[in-house]
C-alpha cells in the first residue's frame, strides 16, 4: 500500500469528497509515480506510449507540471488511509470561451473499481465549473476503456463524438471517445458550498 510521506501526518487537502481528497503533488511521490507508469497495463489507457521511463524522466514531468501555470494538477488520496493514488488534471483552459479538458488516472492498481477514480471526476469538474468558470468540460478516452467510460458516464459526462479507429491497441483499431459536460447540467457536489460567500453580517 503505496503513501507519499511528505514528513506530515496527513497529506495537504484542497477539495474532500467522501472517497477521495485533491491536493498538491510533492516530489516524495516521484517514487511511486516511476513503478506505476512503468506498467504497462497501468498506462495502457494514458496518452503515453508503453516504454521503460526512468527516475530522471519521471521527476523531469513532476518538474514540468508542478511549474505549469497554464493548468491545474491535483494528486489523488483515498480518504480511508490517506493514500497517494494518482493524479488528475485541467488543461488546454480558454478563459475566454470557458473550456477545458481533463485528465484523470488512479495509478495505484489495487485502488482501481472502488469508485475513487468517479469521485476525483466530480471533484476536479466542480472545481472547473466553481473556481476558474468554466462552461464546458471535455475529455477523451479510448474505446478499450470500459471502466473509464463507465466512471465518466457516472460522474456526469455523455459522449458527444467519436475520432474512430484512430488507437491501434494490442493489434486492433480502437475508436478515440469524446465526451463532455457543461454548467448547466451540473450540480455541485463540494465546491459551491465551499466557495459560498460568507452570509452578510
Amino acid at each position: 500500500m503505496a503513501t507519499a510521506d511528505t514528513g506530515n501526518e496527513e497529506p495537504i487537502i484542497n477539495i474532500r469528497g467522501e472517497k477521495v481528497g485533491l491536493g498538491p503533488f510533492d516530489r516524495s511521490m516521484i517514487p511511486d509515480l516511476t513503478r506505476w507508469i512503468n506498467d504497462f497495463p497501468t498506462n495502457r489507457t494514458l496518452a503515453l506510449d508503453p516504454r521503460p521511463m526512468t527516475v530522471d524522466q519521471e521527476t523531469q514531468w513532476y518538474e514540468r507540471v508542478t511549474g505549469d501555470a497554464a493548468g491545474v494538477h491535483f494528486t489523488i488520496y483515498d480518504l480511508s488511509d490517506s493514500a497517494f493514488v494518482g493524479g488528475t488534471n485541467l488543461f488546454d483552459i480558454d478563459h475566454r470561451h470557458q473550456t477545458c479538458e481533463l485528465g484523470i488516472a488512479i495509478l495505484d492498481p489495487e485502488r482501481r473499481g472502488k469508485g475513487l477514480g468517479t469521485e476525483a471526476v466530480m471533484l476536479i469538474t466542480d472545481y472547473a465549473f466553481h473556481v476558474i468558470e468554466m462552461h464546458n468540460v471535455q475529455l477523451a478516452t479510448y474505446g478499450y476503456n470500459w471502466a473509464g467510460q463507465r466512471a465518466y458516464e457516472k460522474a456526469g459526462f455523455r459522449e458527444y463524438g467519436r475520432r474512430r479507429e484512430a488507437r491501434l491497441h494490442n493489434g486492433k483499431r480502437w475508436d478515440i471517445i469524446y465526451m463532455d459536460v457543461i454548467a448547466s447540467e451540473w450540480k455541485s457536489p463540494v465546491m459551491a458550498r465551499m466557495m459560498a460567500p460568507d452570509a452578510q453580517r
